[in-house]
């Protein structure tokens, strides 16, 4: 029997897929549990727009991130700090300052846990950084950091 499942079940499958299983499992465990639906004309009806809704989702998504990468691709941001005597700076330039500035210049909101550093920035200089915005899609940006005037 055919059934589409309103929540994971182990061995059997994950939430809102469309799988087969014993009549009596089904009847006798998963529908009396509230664990899947029989697939019928109108469930699978429901399932196939649910599937269209998150493959479109999908696609939005990556699109706009496509679109994203082409804006901040090999962009430089100039970051300012103030450094000691002997240049190393008083803390350091942080993935959250790196977001701050993505989102004043170019208003794409990144999360910094996704802004990935080669290493950390306590000098003055240039360093590159990548930032995830989907998963496969990456851009690359450079850092400048210059003291303050």
């Amino acid at each position: 029997m055919k059934v589409i499942l309103l929540q994971d079940v182990k061995a059997l499958g994950k939430k809102g897929e469309l799988v087969n299983a014993a009549d009596g499992y089904a009847r006798n465990f998963l529908f009396p549990k509230k664990l899947a639906k029989e697939a019928n004309a109108q469930a699978m009806n429901e399932y196939k727009n649910a599937e269209d809704s998150k493959n479109y989702k999908i696609a939005t998504q990556k699109a706009q991130a496509e679109h994203d990468k082409s804006l901040i691709e090999g962009k430089t941001f100039v970051m300012q700090a103030k450094a000691g005597a002997n240049g190393k700076l008083f803390g350091s330039i942080t993935a959250k300052e790196i977001s701050a500035s993505i989102k004043q210049e170019y208003h794409i909101n990144v999360d910094k846990r996704k802004i990935s550093l080669s290493s950390d920035i306590k000098t003055h200089g240039e360093f590159t950084a990548e930032v995830k915005l989907y998963t496969g899609i990456t851009a690359t940006i450079k850092i400048l950091v210059q003291d303050v005037d």
